[in-house]
């Protein structure tokens, strides 16, 4: 074990890396977790980039750089560059490839009922894991925050879209004042800036993070607007400005992430928002 906590054995994937910055942020000096911040917002920059340029877009020393990876038991920077370029070239496959690789893990191709049965299990899987990331001191944060909100922002986009629609949906049914900011007509920033002290934004966004969702929520929190995030990872970039963030991280088949959990998660919301409401 280095002296800040974090283990001497490299971690040979992005996502392990990602696991063990999570759990030892807190280990972390103040400039390392600097470029751990930096790493996780912006891995392909830190992937492609030289030190002195990286340095100078994190805002610290180029050593800083050399101490963060061999604080991560790498033997240097440029063997920490070599995850992150991996994550490059494994990331975000199409969906052709994601069917190749469900079919890879089983060495077959699977029946509707076969595939039913395997989405069930990792559907399992995502609850298991959010009964357990959830921390209960937020949640009730968050609660109180969108229960006491004047009108409720709710932001999601890509693959968090449905949950966002979803949410508005309930809200709507339970009475709760609320706006689904959409993006009709590339508006959402029209759409936002409305959005005031009085006011929550909901924002839901996971690996690698919508980029119009992380600016939407940064300019919403720069006016006060408190900001309520639903997110996979201490270091996702709405983690850091909101008021109170929830935990999710879905299980995958394949490359392919439920969103079960993230959905249970947003109809306990709906229905605990509208009891605080009615004095319920």
């Amino acid at each position: 074990m280095s002296s800040t906590g974090l283990s001497t054995s490299p971690p040979p994937s992005f996502t392990a890396l990602r696991e063990v910055l999570a759990e030892r942020q807190g280990n972390l000096p103040k400039r390392l977790a600097q470029v751990a911040r930096f790493t996780l917002d912006r891995p392909d920059e830190m992937a492609l980039g030289t030190v002195a340029e990286l340095a100078a877009a994190a805002g610290v020393q180029p050593s800083a750089l050399v101490r963060f990876a061999q604080t991560l038991g790498y033997s240097g920077f440029s063997d920490l560059q070599q995850v992150l370029r991996a994550r490059l070239r494994e990331r975000s496959p199409d969906y052709r490839e994601r069917l190749s690789k469900v079919k890879d893990e089983t060495g077959q191709s699977a029946n509707a009922a076969s595939m039913l049965a395997r989405l069930v299990e990792t559907s399992v899987q995502s609850l298991d894991r959010l009964s357990s990331s959830i921390a209960p001191a937020a949640l009730e944060h968050a609660v109180e925050a969108l229960a006491g909100a004047r009108m409720v922002y709710l932001l999601g986009q890509r693959r968090t879209f449905p949950i966002a629609a979803y949410l508005s949906y309930m809200f709507g049914n339970l009475d709760i004042p609320h706006m689904l900011l959409d993006n009709t007509g590339g508006m959402v920033d029209l759409q936002a800036r409305s959005a005031g002290p009085q006011d929550a934004l909901l924002a839901i966004s996971f690996t690698p993070y919508a980029p119009t969702t992380v600016q939407i929520a940064i300019e919403a929190a720069a006016r006060g607007v408190p900001v309520i995030a639903i997110t996979d990872s201490a270091f996702s970039p709405i983690a850091s400005i909101a008021e109170a963030w929830l935990e999710v991280a879905e299980a995958e088949l394949g490359a392919f992430r439920t969103l079960s959990a993230t959905l249970t998660l947003a109809m306990s919301l709906a229905i605990t928002i509208a009891e605080q409401r009615a004095g319920i």
